[in-house]
């Protein structure tokens, strides 16, 4: 699955991110993703995919910092 977009979060409002995160991954299609850049581990938003989302979702750390944190986000496709 590659990513077919990149969100980098550094530059937002903290509280900001977060929402930003969620709402670019419930606007993916099924077997789509994006490459999420952050400056420390997104831990919080993938605790909410976990107790909310109904259906499978890819999180694959691909840099882990400890300054940049690159994480495929993606839908799997059913």
């Amino acid at each position: 699955m590659n990513a077919s977009a990149t969100l980098d979060v550094r530059t937002i409002i903290p509280r900001e991110r977060h929402p930003l995160i969620v709402d670019t991954f419930h606007k993916l299609g099924n077997g789509e993703s994006f490459l999420l850049v952050n400056d420390h581990d997104p831990k919080p938003p993938y605790y909410q995919f976990q107790a909310e989302l109904g259906q499978p979702f890819q999180w694959e750390y691909l840099e882990k910092g400890p300054e940049v944190r690159k994480v495929r986000i993606g839908k799997i496709q059913s």
